[in-house]
């Protein structure tokens, strides 16, 4: 599998263990950067990600930040993503296969490697179940246009 993985600089200590462990188990790794402690800003590292999955180089991504917030709503703002923040494996198997998600999202500050391990093995090898929940991921990519009401 094609995978693309970014971090800001409170996360590139477990982007590069995790990008390695991914060669490890035989999966192509772009790695988008940070690659040192210098402070820089988590959107545009989210924004790489997005653009890595829209434009077909990842068939799946990983998101790291701090706390993996942050990096998850930038990584969102592209429609071809579909960003789910998790902190253990039932969270990344659900993801997976209740939305479809092709991008996961973890926060260096709150999960291990040992647990980031296991969410991502969990979302690699989870498949979309389809049926019911693919009209709603269906409405994730092709939002109604929202009355507002004051």
């Amino acid at each position: 599998m094609r995978i693309a993985i970014a971090a800001d600089h409170a996360a590139y200590e477990l982007k590069a263990l995790l990008a390695d462990w991914l060669r490890e188990k035989g999966h192509e790794v772009e790695d988008l950067g940070t690659n040192g402690p210098d402070s820089v800003d988590y959107p545009d590292y989210g924004y790489r990600l997005g653009g890595a999955i829209a434009d077909g180089r990842a068939d799946r991504g990983v998101a790291l930040c701090g706390s993996g917030i942050g990096i998850s709503i930038s990584v969102n703002r592209n429609p071809a993503a579909r960003c789910a923040l998790v902190s253990e494996p039932l969270s990344a198997k659900l993801a997976r296969e209740h939305n479809d998600a092709n991008v996961i999202a973890m926060g260096a500050r709150l999960t291990g490697i040992d647990m980031a391990k296991a969410c991502l093995d969990a979302f690699l090898t989870t498949d979309f179940a389809g049926d019911r929940h693919a009209r709603r991921v269906d409405k994730l990519s092709n939002p109604p246009q929202l009355e507002t009401s004051r």
